[in-house]
């Protein structure tokens, strides 16, 4: 039997969907974005069609996915979350832009590249709980930031008994927040305590130096635990911390930079965590210390120590062993 490709342009509201098959399209329609009514349309394509023979393909938009998930999870069915820079640049010059559109763009490019396909698996409800905490800690520090920020920027350009009277409601405020955050994160430690796995990880992770929990949680949250990702290489590229080449021709050379396409959240706290350690006496700090005594540009050697933290997380979680400043490979 053929296989058919289902091209999904996802919104807050609403789903259109576009299927392909035999290189035409068979059907166009408009689905409500719930569990239930997206089951039901695929319930009806499984008369017609083995699980196997469909592929559904999307763009990752970030929570409003989560209900496609579901419904293609429980039912066995093939889906392939796809960066939107990906489809776009990979479908060609377009004249014009709508739903209707973008759901055949999406099947069009299911069906050509199926063979790169990476299907998705829905991660396990501790994980998922984890990912919605980690978000709601986020808002709310970056409120507190704001807040905070007003306090202390603010007290020398106001009438003195105008700007008392408003930092004892940004106060309030960020006690508010302050209490908010700590609930929060007594969440997150209940959820990791309750999961043998992932408290394992936790406690590996915090091991290594200049690792905090909220680097931890995080990484473990980023890697479906160490799932999605198995080469600390290609965290590097996700995380925005490998350098690539800008070379064109004799007269365009730029050095080595990294890209801009990364998982920004997760780049800044590696960021946090490498400057921590190159403050404190230790081996990275002797690197740090030694590559800019050569010449080495400052924002290089961190983005080299962001790496280097990388890839010891990787190494113990690997190994299953706590990190050891002074390890010596029994194989060498």
């Amino acid at each position: 039997m053929k296989k058919i490709f289902i091209g999904s342009d996802i919104s807050k509201l609403k789903l259109d969907v576009c299927l392909l098959g035999d290189d035409q399209i068979q059907d166009e329609t408009v689905l409500v974005n719930r569990i239930s009514d997206i089951k039901i349309y695929l319930q009806g394509l499984l008369r017609s069609y083995r699980p196997e023979d469909i592929l559904i393909c999307a763009e990752y938009t970030g929570q409003y996915i989560y209900p496609l998930c579901c419904a293609s999870t429980e039912l066995g069915i093939n889906l392939w979350l796809e960066n939107p820079a990906e489809i776009k640049y990979r479908s060609g010059m377009r004249r014009g832009k709508n739903d209707r559109m973008d759901a055949f763009k999406i099947a069009s490019y299911a069906c050509r590249f199926q063979d790169n396909a990476r299907l998705f698996t829905l991660p396990e409800q501790t994980i998922r709980e984890l990912k919605q905490l980690v978000s709601e800690r986020d808002l709310y520090m970056v409120d507190k930031s704001k807040y905070k920020g007003q306090l202390t920027d603010q007290g020398s350009y106001m009438d003195r008994e105008d700007y008392k009277r408003k930092s004892k409601r940004l106060k309030k405020q960020i006690k508010a927040l302050t209490q908010s955050i700590s609930e929060v994160e007594d969440e997150m430690h209940e959820r990791i305590r309750s999961n043998p796995v992932l408290l394992r990880q936790y406690e590996l992770l915090c091991s290594v130096e200049g690792i905090g929990e909220k680097t931890a949680i995080k990484m473990i949250v980023t890697t479906n635990a160490f799932r999605d990702f198995k080469d600390a290489r290609k965290f590097c590229c996700h995380a925005g911390v490998a350098p690539f080449s800008y070379v064109s021709g004799s007269s365009q050379r730029s050095r080595n930079r990294v890209s801009h396409r990364a998982d920004k959240s997760i780049k800044k706290l590696l960021h946090m965590a490498a400057m921590s350690v190159i403050k404190n006496p230790g081996e990275l700090r002797n690197y740090y210390l030694r590559k800019v005594e050569e010449g080495k540009n400052k924002m290089l050697v961190i983005n080299a120590v962001r790496a280097k933290l990388v890839l010891r997380m990787f190494a113990v979680i690997k190994n299953d062993q706590m990190y050891q400043k002074n390890y010596i490979n029994p194989l060498v």
